[in-house]
């Protein structure tokens, strides 16, 4: 089945705004913490917030205490001056796209003007709009609902923000030819009209459209009856339990979309659900090697003969010695590693990869035998690699298990909250990255009693760097759940766009890098033949960009198949 993500799918900039305020308050403002009314159309998000003691509070008591966040849509000015007199601490979530067209309504207003809202009436937005409009407002949700309305002096024509681009073009052409000397303000907010217009045109190429959003979203509504009016299916779910695998089946290509309050991960796992339930059109061996790689992935065994990959191409490209010690510390260091990352690191994955956190959270005793076995067979091999090896390995172990350890006791740096190395953000993708390195070129280079420090330099950075790049791609495809549970990563601080421009630079660096140490020579010529490895993650993330790979299994089986295809091609390379 061909599948297509919408690019414009999930939050838009309003939403992300208000979900980010809502899960900073507990930490930045006095509680208890309130919503008046739910922040977004997200039951999912709302189930989020509960969780971390945000409560939604629907009614103005007279007396109150702790902070109130307004909601994204907005609320007439006559609550929120309310709520201040109750004694709240009001913060506005309020969209800025919303704000924009609440100041157009209150400065016509002022002067007299009548307000017709194209939106739904009942509608949260529509309400706190009519609020600036006073008894001069009115609400229309079709073209016949404005023929009804008396003639007005002076009036605007606003949109509601998720409103139809169609109904309200169509509106607007009606008031230009009868009502010329109304005023059209057009405030539909451009991401819904992209997220539309994006939809109208991939309704034209494929059978079937899966709108992933809340039931009770107006925006998400309005994708799957933009569908239908293209005379394609549109299947409305609010999580993949509720996608029809029987109707599933019978389309041979689906695009996907999401409203503007639903969360990327949310998308994610109606993604996994549509990947593997239609496979049984393919026959049972696609169905069989997609559970292979799912349990590779899942278990870490993939990664870990990777890293056995990887070093063993270091080692011939740094013309060493091969040593079954060597590539044994690679292989267990680094299974043992990323188990016991998997096993912290599970209050991110809940959101993440919903489906890994379960695996590890229903074989967590076996998976903490595998990852204490892994690092005992790694420091056993380490240890007939020499003292050095050994001792390193050793300390880059003890370094690893104090990484959620309070390093720093409160009385010193009163009121410094990074007292453990994982408050340091970025630190886990830069330690991988390190610990790769080290295990992979460093160690079987000490062990060998190398001298060529130099070319042993260049080649720890780049193995650092190939991995750097793995893992710092995962983090952007990871930020929506590292955010929620507080976890700062480096695309968390610059932004996806500039982390995206960050690791294309980094990647071609490694090609360069790697290339130089053949000309030079300090490796060689297999070094040549290795700089497709960072081409190839290049590939992946301009494809991923572009939207021509969606996340998923198959898509990081290919990113972890990066260090495998690094063996296989040395492998070749002394073959011949």
């Amino acid at each position: 089945m061909k599948v297509i993500i919408a690019k414009t799918a999930g939050f838009c900039m309003g939403v992300r705004r208000a979900v980010e305020m809502a899960l900073d308050a507990p930490s930045s403002y006095q509680g208890p913490i309130f919503t008046y009314g739910p922040l977004i159309h997200n039951p999912q998000v709302l189930s989020l917030f509960s969780e971390k003691g945000v409560v939604i509070l629907d009614q103005i008591p007279e007396k109150g205490h702790g902070t109130i966040l307004i909601r994204a849509h907005g609320v007439p000015p006559e609550k929120k001056e309310l709520l201040k007199k109750a004694g709240f601490n009001v913060i506005d979530a309020t969209c800025p796209r919303v704000v924009k067209v609440q100041s157009i309504i209150k400065s016509h207003t002022n002067k007299g003007y009548s307000t017709i809202i194209v939106g739904d009436k009942d509608h949260p937005e529509v309400v706190g709009l009519l609020g600036y409009a006073g008894s001069m407002g009115y609400v229309v949700g079709s073209l016949e609902d404005i023929k009804h309305l008396p003639v007005f002096e002076q009036a605007i024509i606003v949109a509601q923000t998720t409103q139809n681009q169609k109904i309200f073009q169509s509106i607007s052409a009606w008031a230009e030819q009868n009502h010329c000397h109304y005023k059209v303000f057009d405030t539909i907010c451009d991401s819904t009209e992209k997220r539309q217009m994006e939809v109208r045109r991939l309704s034209k190429m494929v059978d079937a459209v899966i709108v992933v959003g809340g039931k009770n979203s107006g925006n998400t509504r309005r994708l799957a009856e933009i569908v239908k009016t293209e005379g394609k299916t549109a299947f409305h779910v609010e999580t993949e339990d509720e996608l029809n695998l029987e109707n599933l089946s019978k389309v041979s290509s689906i695009a996907i979309t999401a409203g503007a309050s639903t969360p990327s991960w949310i998308i994610k796992r109606v993604l996994r659900g549509v990947e593997k339930k239609p496979l049984s059109n393919k026959g049972w061996w696609s169905t069989f090697f997609l559970e292979v790689q799912r349990f590779l992935l899942l278990t870490n065994i993939y990664v870990a003969l990777g890293a056995g990959c990887l070093c063993y191409a270091m080692m011939r490209m740094m013309e060493l010695p091969i040593t079954v010690a060597a590539l044994a510390v690679a292989v267990f260091y680094v299974m043992s590693m990323h188990i016991f990352n998997r096993l912290t690191g599970r209050a991110e994955d809940k959101y993440n990869d919903p489906e890994r956190e379960q695996f590890y959270s229903r074989n967590k005793m076996p998976l903490k035998f595998l990852a204490l076995l892994s690092g005992a067979v790694g420091l056993i091999a380490a240890y007939k690699m020499g003292q050095v090896p050994f001792w390193t390995l050793l300390t880059m172990s003890l370094l690893g298990s104090s990484y959620n350890l309070r390093l720093i006791p409160s009385w010193i740096f009163n009121g410094n909250k990074r007292r453990r190395i994982r408050d340091l953000p970025g630190s886990k993708t830069i330690l991988i990255a390190l610990a790769w390195g080290v295990s992979t070129t460093v160690l079987p280079a000490i062990s060998a009693g190398s001298n060529r420090f130099f070319a042993i330099c260049i080649a720890f950075l780049w193995a650092t760097g190939l991995v750097l790049g793995r893992t710092a791609f995962f983090d952007v495809l990871d930020m929506q759940g590292d955010r929620i549970v507080g976890k700062e990563t480096i695309p968390l601080l610059i932004g996806e766009k500039k982390s995206f421009r960050l690791l294309k630079r980094l990647l071609l660096f490694m090609t360069v890098i790697i290339s130089t140490g053949g000309v030079l020579p300090l490796f060689s010529g297999l070094s040549f033949l290795l700089a497709i490895c960072p081409l190839f993650m290049l590939l992946i993330v301009v494809f991923y960009e572009r939207g021509n790979m969606l996340p998923g299994v198959r898509m990081e089986f290919r990113v972890e198949s990066l260090f495998v295809f690094s063996g296989v091609m040395t492998f070749i390379y002394e073959w011949f």
